[in-house]
């Protein structure tokens, strides 16, 4: 699964970037000009008490894929422009983070020389709005075209929900917030379409303005409710610092800041969420793993993930969920409280439950 930074240029994407992936701003890898990767490893307490308690010799953390994709930079015209090399980093992402600044700095100006929170978020989904709405009125010219031609079924299938979808966004709203059903989805998964990709705004305060978070996050609310759109707030220069930091000194520093929780734990668990992703363990004394699953997936399904015999080769699965073993501290502790079961192919296996498959 991949996420993608996206914003203007001086927002503070490549310093939350650099943040999540735990990377040096000066790194010489880093490329200003093209859309930089990194594999995040999602953190997961349960993994790691598990780790405690097995103590194998090797511990797999989930990982999420993040892009930092180029800001959009001021034009000759000395007007911020969407390029086509932007949008096709944009497209290969499964979900969106736009990140929106709100700190003043006057020695990195805002590429429109003021700052305005509201502005920017409007800029950036009228632009992918506009895409959206380009390409679904060529594909309707198209289908329409086959469909003169001759019965094209897929065509007869296809352009009624390509109708449907520009019906809507010419009303100005993203496709997000309308229902497919799973042959829709289907149909519409090769196109890419921007407005339909989850979409998070991440907004970049400093230390002087922290004290307008609340009023700021209630404005951008309220202009934007019906988008459907997730806010976080976070400070980009203070979190790249806490990231520097080993754990101890972390934790010392966000008990001084009163943090509960860092940019990179917040951003990461937002990210599974607004995907629809959820994480299950296998534990034992060669290792400890958390898999990545879509929810609503099935146990063999699931074991699929670890191994495609696992799933040809499905009989059972033998689970108990990560709250119950650590409360009942042994498998044989959980079989003899009936929280450790056998269950079957069918069952939807649900977030920290802990897998051991029986296969043929």
């Amino acid at each position: 699964m991949q996420i993608g930074l996206v914003g203007l240029q001086y927002s503070g994407k490549t310093t939350l970037f650099n943040t999540l992936t735990k990377t040096d701003e000066t790194d010489s890898t880093a490329q200003p000009d093209k859309a930089n990767l990194a594999v995040v490893k999602v953190p997961d307490d349960r993994l790691d008490k598990a780790t405690e308690i097995f103590k194998p010799p090797k511990k797999v953390n989930a990982t999420i894929e993040v892009y930092d994709i180029p800001g959009l930079r001021v034009s000759e015209d000395g007007k911020v422009k969407i390029t086509p090399d932007f949008l096709n980093n944009v497209k290969n992402n499964d979900a969106l983070f736009y990140v929106i600044r709100q700190f003043s700095n006057d020695a990195v100006p805002h590429p429109e020389n003021s700052i305005d929170p509201l502005r920017d978020i409007l800029f950036l989904e009228t632009e992918f709005l506009l895409a959206d709405m380009a390409l679904l009125e060529t594909r309707k010219e198209r289908l329409e075209k086959d469909l003169q031609k001759s019965k094209n079924e897929q065509a007869k299938k296809e352009l009624p929900l390509i109708q449907k979808c520009l019906t809507h966004i010419e009303k100005e709203l993203p496709l997000r917030l309308l229902e497919f059903d799973d042959s829709e989805k289907k149909l519409l998964s090769s196109y890419q379409f921007l407005t339909l990709k989850p979409l998070v705004v991440a907004v970049n305060f400093d230390e002087d303005s922290a004290d307008k978070v609340d009023s700021i996050l209630e404005e951008i609310k309220k202009e934007f409710d019906k988008y459907s759109i997730t806010l976080i707030p976070f400070f980009a220069r203070f979190e790249y610092e806490l990231s520097r930091m080993n754990d101890e000194e972390a934790l010392a520093f966000m008990e001084d800041f009163g943090i509960k929780e860092s940019a990179l734990n917040k951003i990461l668990r937002i990210s599974y969420h607004v995907l629809g992703l959820q994480s299950f363990l296998t534990v034992g004394e060669d290792e400890c793993r958390a898999w990545t699953i879509r929810k609503n997936t099935t146990a063999q399904e699931a074991a699929g993930v670890i191994h495609t015999d696992f799933y040809n080769k499905f009989i059972r699965a033998e689970v108990v969920h990560y709250d119950d073993f650590l409360h009942y501290g042994s498998f044989q502790k959980c079989k003899e409280a009936g929280v450790w079961r056998l269950e079957g192919k069918e069952y939807i296996v649900k977030d920290g439950d802990i897998l051991s498959i029986r296969h043929s």
